[in-house]
């Protein structure tokens, strides 16, 4: 047995880290709350209403804590809904109003249908059935895992995605004989599994949380929506060329052996043979999904996203294939507190013109094309994703991005996009998405080990970003 190296008489330093986090912690709290403090005790600032300064220092409280995440996101979102009228900002039934967004349902109801399709063992049936195809070579085998999770990640969210893939990716590993830190083909597949998973969560709305927050800021502030098609003519092709980019960089980036892999083909082929045939709940789950997509597709014109999702939610069940303690342990509740949160302090912001004073005091002077603009943005919600939550991102700057839309007349369906899309693509930071955090989890890479080429493949997907908005995006009528 190897003894404890704690027994000796070393600090603990597991102690020391903890407390250390603590002490952190505290700082950036006080750190927020003394940046409120300044700005209501500063005379107002020229162009900036009373109300608007008072906004301005809640949004910065905010932004503190959810970049340090000091406290818990959802914990700042409570925050902020309190905060907001107990300063006057906003009437208090006006700001606890906006946490009846549409938003915040049609991802509950999401979050649902995901736990039913991981619940049922249909989401596991289908990672294995796409693996098993396409396991004959190594660099196939890549292939495989990267599209499995990219498609996964399209129908639930990516951290559901990463989380389920996560143990498959490991015996795949383990049957390799794969050692950590030893050789880059370990790498590569964790790899393979965290991007494909980023990746494919920008497709469509289900794949993660950034989405319909993004659209909720936007009917709130003009009165305008997205629907699940609108949003997935513009992010499907560049999920797609981002697989593209992302599969090059794993197979001509790293320097692995080329080894055989049949032995993961054959637990591959065993695993799907253990589950045995398609059982009834995971029919209706299927059926149920594939409506659902249906209806979002060729009735949102006529039928709420929101309404869709919920109503699709209750029939799960109805059909008996999911109950409350299943939901509970599957559905973030914290993502849905802090949507509240960030709508209403998003809000608080656009009202009282305080946004607005941003663009101008950052932008004054400027004569930036509209393109340039977006792809200023974009490459902004780019940097800024590595670090916080792609949640916290898309509050921060977008209400920064409509503000200028004004000001500037451009169109903030582009906004929505250009903040959104990039804003849910981080590749490289543990703390950028829970399908890096899983993945750095399995202990097969450092994360300077793959600095340079998520660094890489962030260039890549910001130049096909703008060569999108440049050419495509003017061929499926969003204008800039």
């Amino acid at each position: 047995m190897v003894k404890n190296s704690n027994s000796d008489n070393r600090p603990d330093t597991a102690s020391l880290n903890a407390a250390s986090w603590r002490r952190r912690d505290i700082f950036f709290i006080f750190l927020a709350f003394l940046i409120l403090l300044t700005f209501l005790i500063l005379p107002p600032q020229a162009g900036l209403s009373p109300a608007g300064q008072r906004a301005l220092g809640i949004f910065s409280l905010a932004l503190v804590l959810w970049v340090t995440n000091a406290l818990p996101l959802s914990i700042t979102g409570l925050l902020v809904i309190a905060l907001i009228p107990l300063l006057q900002v906003m009437r208090a039934d006006q700001a606890y109003s906006f946490f009846g967004n549409s938003a915040v349902f049609f991802i509950l109801g999401a979050f649902i249908m995901a736990s039913a399709t991981i619940k049922s063992g249909l989401s596991k049936r289908i990672a294995l059935a796409i693996l098993t195809h396409f396991s004959a070579s190594p660099r196939l085998l890549v292939f495989g895992i990267l599209i499995t999770c990219g498609f996964l990640a399209l129908i639930i969210p990516e951290h559901a995605v990463a989380a389920l893939m996560f143990p498959v990716v490991g015996t795949i590993a383990l049957s390799l004989d794969l050692q950590l830190l030893e050789g880059q083909y370990g790498t590569v597949l964790f790899l393979a599994m965290s991007w494909g998973s980023v990746i494919g969560g920008v497709g469509t709305l289900l794949g993660g949380a950034r989405a319909p927050l993004a659209i909720g800021l936007l009917k709130e502030a003009f009165g305008q929506s997205i629907s699940f098609w609108g949003w997935s003519k513009i992010a499907l092709p560049m999920a797609a060329l981002s697989l593209i980019a992302a599969y090059c960089l794993l197979i001509f980036g790293f320097n692995f052996n080329l080894v055989d892999v049949k032995p993961a083909r054959r637990k591959l082929e065993e695993e799907l043979q253990g589950i045995g045939p398609m059982s009834f709940a995971e029919k209706k789950v299927l059926i149920i999904l594939i409506t659902t997509i249906l209806i979002w597709i060729f009735f949102n014109h006529r039928l709420d996203l929101a309404m869709i999702s919920l109503l699709s939610a209750v029939s799960l069940f109805v059909a008996r294939v999911i109950g409350w303690d299943d939901v509970n342990d599957y559905v973030n509740w914290g993502v849905i507190l802090m949507y509240g949160g960030a709508i209403v302090v998003a809000r608080a912001v656009d009202q009282t013109g305080a946004a607005r004073w941003i663009a101008q005091q950052l932008l004054s002077g400027t004569r930036f094309s509209p393109l340039w603009t977006i792809g200023i943005f974009s490459l902004f919600s780019f940097l800024l994703t590595e670090g916080i939550s792609n949640v916290a991102c898309v509050a921060i700057i977008l209400p920064i991005g409509f503000s200028l839309c004004q000001t500037k007349a451009i169109n903030p369906l582009a906004m929505v996009f250009a903040v959104a899309i990039p804003a849910g693509l981080p590749f490289i930071l543990p703390m950028g998405s829970p399908a890096n955090a899983i993945a750095y989890s399995s202990g097969y890479y450092e994360i300077g080990e793959i600095f340079k080429a998520g660094l890489i493949l962030h260039i890549c997907c910001w130049i096909i970003f703008l060569i999108l908005v440049k050419w495509y995006w003017p061929l499926v009528g969003v204008s800039l």
